[in-house]
């Protein structure tokens, strides 16, 4: 049981998980330890991401627990045994640990929400747009535009997003920039899994956040986590009650924003309201800069 050089999210994620469901049953370090063959000490690493299990192990820690649901304890197993590797892999050099994390987590969801504030998602930008938001460094949007193949590929999760209309407005890289990006809104509106909407200036109830999030369904509810955006960087949260709030964040941001952009159907008149006429609006604006 040697140690690890290095702990991801989703090795970091499985200790959690074993921890939570070691103290639900009210069992303690040692009473594991002597159920798994190991010292006490080590059952404190393993929940810390630091050591990993065999799947022999795993399996004996969670019916010790009481853990019976099948497609938790598969989903479990599934991130337990993962090596971890995939095309990300080829970027561990040029990008954060906490990217690497994401990229991973994303091809490994099964639906994927996200609401932002005054970036448009990184799924959903154009490559000038990333540029400049990654100053203009090639691995960076390298990176951001090879995770984008995930909503076009095969077996594309979902994805629904909620962008203020702050984003829409904010010029990054000047008016053919936002213009292009505003254009390419409305086209990857088309994919099917792709749902597009605007929260706009002039809704009048608060949206219960003003941070942006994504959040990463995974095989499992219990296996849900959340990318929270913070001023000192982002980070993951995946425990239940914390879960649960934000995908109520969610679905109240929803409700709040405009109808969903739809590029097949065209604005019915001047006046009526939804996230297609609103973009088309700004995109207007912006071309006669």
């Amino acid at each position: 049981m040697g140690f690890r050089s290095g702990i991801n999210e989703r090795q970091r994620r499985v200790g959690e998980e074993l921890r939570r469901a070691r103290d639900a049953a009210g069992l303690s370090a040692s009473e594991v330890g002597e159920a798994l063959g190991v010292k006490g000490p080590n059952i404190s690493h393993i929940e810390a991401g630091r050591i990993g299990l065999t799947l022999e192990r795993l399996n004996t820690w969670l019916d010790l627990c009481a853990i019976d649901d099948p497609g938790y304890r598969a989903g479990l197993s599934a991130m337990s045994e993962s090596s971890g590797k995939g095309w990300w892999t080829d970027f561990k050099h040029d990008v954060i640990g906490r990217a690497l994390d994401l990229a991973e987590a994303e091809a490994n969801s099964t639906a994927l929400d996200s609401y932002e504030t005054l970036l448009i998602p990184g799924l959903l930008q154009t490559r000038s747009y990333s540029e400049v938001i990654h100053g203009y460094n090639e691995r960076k949007v390298e990176f951001r535009h090879r995770r984008q193949k995930l909503l076009s590929g095969e077996d594309a999760p979902p994805f629904r997003a909620v962008i203020h209309e702050a984003a829409l407005h904010m010029m990054y890289g000047g008016p053919t920039v936002m213009r292009d990006q505003l254009s390419h809104l409305i086209e990857v509106s088309r994919l099917p899994n792709v749902t597009i909407q605007i929260l706009p200036f002039d809704c009048t109830s608060f949206a219960s956040t003003d941070t942006p999030f994504m959040l990463l369904r995974g095989p499992h509810h219990r296996l849900h986590t959340v990318l929270l955006e913070q001023p000192h960087g982002g980070s993951f949260v995946g425990d239940p009650e914390s879960v649960a709030k934000f995908d109520q964040k969610f679905d109240r941001i929803r409700g709040l924003a405009l109808p969903p952009l739809s590029a097949s159907t065209p604005t019915s008149s001047a006046t009526y309201r939804d996230s297609l006429g609103l973009i088309q609006h700004i995109r207007y604006k912006v071309q006669g800069w």
